[in-house]
């Protein structure tokens, strides 16, 4: 089991930068793949970006140059840097862990942590 516990969200003007962290516990956390997702109301949750266990990224289109994850292992947390920032950002934000152990995929979610940018 993994425990997830996002930070970092809240209320930010268009243009503005905000830092997500998520917190995990409960397990091995550098044999996990990360990833963080976000979803808007009305919408589906979608993948905004991921990091391997071994550091390979990768981004939605519409946050490639502006986003950037990172993960810590010696701290346990996968950090989520939002620069530039537009309107349709606004989403509650999920930290997602995941790895596959023979055939068995095993998936956890945290809470989630609103995003807003508005003026």
């Amino acid at each position: 089991q993994v425990q997830l516990v996002e930070s970092g969200g809240g209320l930010v003007q268009p243009g503005g930068s905000l830092r997500l962290s998520c917190v995990a516990s409960g397990s091995i956390f550098s044999m996990y793949h990360m990833g963080w997702y976000r979803q808007a109301p009305g919408k589906e949750r979608e993948l905004v970006a991921s990091i391997t266990t071994g550091d390979d990224t990768d981004y939605a289109d519409s946050v490639k140059g502006r986003f950037t994850i990172s993960r810590d292992n010696a701290k346990n947390t996968v950090y989520l840097q939002m620069n530039n920032l537009k309107r349709e950002d606004t989403a509650v934000y999920y930290c997602n862990a995941n790895r596959v152990v023979t055939i068995v995929k095993y998936v956890y979610w945290g809470q989630g942590t609103q995003v807003t940018v508005s003026s």
